[in-house]
């Protein structure tokens, strides 16, 4: 494993220790972001796992959030120790929600289309949706039309959000 190694010097203190031991991937990963949802930026987390694949997982993970990896450090038997911090981007503020939960493709998009024609360039558009192929949908539709993806967060029971921006 490839891993950074804790630097003994290292004074910050993991504000919630998360053990994982004896799950498998992805469940490592995704009990880290759970917990990371509900830190303040800058704090600490300290997962503990087992799974050979967690590393792989994490590293992957950081490198497209603004979270970061710290640390490894090995652990007693197969564990390993990941010390993550949470990342410290601001909030995404929306002028415009639009919640589309239960909607099919491509209806939540055709309805953002009606209230992105009557924003203010530069005004954003929350829209949110259960409709499993609206990641792929969306991020195709932000990209022909010159709409700016923001940012995207998945949530649990296939809740997706995306921060639209019109140019």
């Amino acid at each position: 494993m490839g891993a950074v190694q804790l630097d003994p010097r290292m004074k910050t203190k993991p504000a919630v220790t998360l053990d994982l031991t004896g799950l498998s991937c992805p469940a490592p990963l995704l009990g880290a972001k759970r917990v990371l949802d509900d830190l303040d930026p800058g704090q600490v987390l300290l997962l503990v796992s087992d799974c050979p694949g967690t590393f792989d997982d994490l590293t992957a993970w950081v490198n497209v959030t603004d979270h970061e990896l710290l640390a490894t450090e090995k652990g007693e038997g197969k564990r390993t120790h990941y010390f993550l911090r949470k990342g410290r981007s601001a909030a995404i503020e929306a002028n415009v929600v639009l919640d589309m939960r239960g909607v099919s493709c491509p209806g939540p998009i055709l309805e953002a289309k009606k209230l992105l024609d009557g924003m203010k360039a530069g005004e954003i558009l929350l829209l949110i949706s259960t409709c499993p192929g609206s990641p792929a949908d969306v991020r195709a539709w932000a990209k022909s039309t010159g709409l700016e993806l923001v940012a995207t967060r998945d949530g649990a029971r296939d809740l997706h959000e995306f921060f639209v921006r019109k140019r």
